[in-house]
């Protein structure tokens, strides 16, 4: 089998780190992307190529592209995740800021990357299953990646005539540095290293969509085909009470 040239966007950590190193240990060529130089150093040894940009700057993307020739698979798995505390007082500038990392970033990756990949080639998107259901606080998160969702289906369409596939994914709760910063209950929980298994196989198998782990995902689509009033009341009666019990946790804590 031919060597591949894969290039994948936030290769210095979380699933992205552990595509790099299984697309590695595989033989591939692969072109690691990142925003941080003493990150990246690390990979260089190791990469067939390393690309330092920060995908929220198209004029960066335009340099690091430059130097690509020909691509097999384009990884685009760079992205960012934060909440929106305080839904009364909205915070318009995490939105935006959101929403230009997670979606409009994709316009210059896709304008200058997409090129390059041959024709029987594939474009992979690290969507959310968070795109299956609304959950709370994730009006930025969620809204970033639901547009995702639909560049993908759309843009499979009109890579037919090219002979190029794509890919969507949705990964469910990943044990990354992202996800350590969330402070609530995060069931069926994977490794970086599980989700980018499962993501190889679904990429070598040229799988229009994959979402893992099932049990969540499964539980997630059949809560979606329920009547709104019975998933918002199941997720909704779950946040009030961790926010009663946090509530009380702390009035304890400021009377002790």
């Amino acid at each position: 089998m031919a060597i591949q040239n894969v290039l994948i966007t936030g290769a210095t950590s979380g699933i992205g780190l552990a595509l790099f190193e299984k697309y590695t240990n595989q033989g591939e060529n692969v072109i690691a992307c990142g925003r941080n130089p003493g990150k990246m150093a690390l990979l260089e040894s190791r990469s067939y190529k390393t690309c330092l940009f920060d995908i929220t700057e198209p004029a960066q993307i335009a340099a690091a592209a430059q130097d690509i020739k020909e691509l097999d698979i384009l990884i685009l798995n760079a992205g960012d995740c934060r909440y929106v505390d305080d839904v009364k007082h909205f915070d318009g500038e995490l939105f935006s800021n959101i929403i230009n990392t997670n979606l409009s970033s994709l316009g210059a990756l896709l304008q200058y990357f997409l090129p390059k990949v041959k024709k029987g080639g594939q474009v992979v998107f690290v969507s959310s299953s968070a795109t299956i259901l609304p959950f709370p606080r994730s009006e930025a998160y969620g809204a970033s990646k639901a547009g995702m969702d639909y560049l993908a289906n759309s843009l499979r369409l009109d890579l037919l005539e090219h002979d190029i596939d794509v890919t969507l994914v949705h990964p469910g709760f990943v044990s990354t540095p992202l996800t350590d910063k969330n402070d609530f209950a995060m069931p069926f929980m994977l490794t970086s290293e599980q989700a980018a298994s499962r993501m190889l196989i679904g990429i070598e198998k040229r799988k229009k969509y994959l979402h893992f782990p099932k049990r969540l995902t499964l539980i997630m689509k059949l809560f979606s085909f329920l009547p709104s009033f019975l998933w918002q009341s199941l997720i909704t009666r779950k946040v009030i009470t961790k926010n009663d019990n946090d509530s009380k946790s702390h009035t304890r804590e400021d009377q002790a």
